[in-house]
């Protein structure tokens, strides 16, 4: 791997690691500065802001980025959260934290300037191998993150905010003294209007060839909070499961789904080309849903992790293969595009299955999982869209 990707790789991993730093105490600090032990409807604003800021933001930050250049956007970003995570440690009032939380969505939207950098220096052979690279540094740093954020959350309330601004910061040197800039700058002249977030939307469903697998990458990141919302409930309510064995759970299957987008995603990929190796992820990800739905002994949610785990390397391969369909000096606005429609499924994803779950619990709490598979269904005839050759053009 050269320098850039490395930096970029590691700069993820941080980012990553302080947005997860938070989660384990939000609530705690909702209470204690808020004096109030009834939070839920507080707590779910507040995430619901972030990705609400998240899907306005992160087209604004692609455009820029290809406007003015990868570097200077990561930068400022980066700068912001840690000024953000400062001030959120010691905010003495609510609607201080309700703003901060606002304004790390709108940081926290470099996510999509950081996959523009890694499709800037990588050919088009590389791209689904390093991002899943990408998806697996992530990964690995929202697992850290949460244990860091709990075990110092468990010494004082606010001290995950002060490590989170400290990882920012960490994160700026490393962006401002080692990471180059990935692309020239822009010297057309830039519209304003161009940073309405839903130009950039309006623009991406102009091609053709997009729409299927927009609507591909909307379904995958949909069933993903599935996880996130209801295993814990799942494994709970079916097999007695303490708090212990639900993280033991979350671990290894985060640990076995950042390996495989690690090390697996790019021989697949280099011997399956992308469609095939979306159809591979798919296959996985349907199957383990199915048996997870009529999963009778825990031990079964630890054996599913591999299968879990190889349906991750379909998410890369869509991305790389999303790349394809547009210019390079369109790669920002695409990107934030993307991210911007991860926030929409944040938002309605947990939402919608946590109402099935309540659904379905009382008779058979593995129904959510079927449910989740026939979802996933819906993405095979899109695949039918899914074209080889790019750049596409607009219709």
């Amino acid at each position: 791997m050269n320098k850039p990707l490395i930096v970029i790789l590691l700069a993820v991993t941080l980012d990553a690691v302080g947005i997860g730093l938070i989660f384990p105490i939000l609530p705690a600090l909702l209470r204690d500065v808020g004096h109030t032990s009834e939070v839920a409807t507080l707590l779910g604003v507040m995430l619901a802001l972030y990705s609400l800021m998240q899907f306005l933001f992160s087209p604004v930050l692609g455009v820029l980025s290809d406007r003015f250049g990868r570097r200077p956007v990561l930068l400022l970003s980066l700068a912001g959260a840690a000024i953000d995570y400062l001030i959120m440690a010691f905010a003495p009032q609510l609607w201080m934290l309700v703003l901060g939380r606002a304004i790390a969505g709108i940081t926290s939207a470099n996510m999509a300037v950081a996959t523009a950098y890694i499709t800037d220096i990588s050919t088009e052979d590389e791209r689904a191998k390093r991002f899943g690279l990408f998806h697996a540094m992530f990964g690995i740093g929202f697992i850290i993150g949460p244990v860091l954020g709990g075990l110092l959350g468990d010494y004082w309330v606010r001290a995950p905010f002060i490590a989170a601004a400290l990882l920012n910061g960490a994160n700026f040197a490393l962006a401002l003294f080692v990471l180059p800039e990935s692309r020239q700058r822009d010297e057309r002249t830039f519209e304003w209007k161009n940073l309405n977030p839903f130009i950039p939307l309006k623009w991406a469903l102009s091609f053709r060839a997009l729409i299927p697998m927009m609507a591909i990458f909307v379904i995958f990141n949909f069933l993903g909070n599935m996880y996130g919302t209801v295993w814990a409930l799942f494994s709970q309510d079916k097999f007695a499961w303490n708090g212990f064995m639900v993280g033991l759970s979350l671990c290894a299957f985060g640990i076995c789904h950042a390996g495989a987008q690690a090390f697996l995603t790019g021989p697949v990929v280099a011997r399956l080309g992308e469609r095939w190796a979306l159809v591979v992820g798919m296959t996985f990800d349907l199957t383990a849903l199915v048996v997870l739905g009529f999963a009778g002994q825990g031990w079964i949610l630890f054996a599913l992790a591999p299968l879990f785990a190889m349906g991750g390397i379909g998410m890369p391969a869509l991305q790389s293969l999303i790349t394809k369909q547009v210019d390079s000096d369109k790669q920002g606005q695409l990107q934030g595009v993307l991210a911007s429609l991860v926030s929409v499924a944040s938002v309605f994803s947990p939402l919608f299955f946590s109402l099935v779950y309540f659904a379905v619990q009382p008779h058979w709490p593995g129904a959510v999982w079927l449910v989740g598979a026939a979802i996933y269904l819906l993405a095979l005839p899109l695949m039918l869209g899914i074209r080889r050759s790019g750049p596409a053009a607009a219709i």
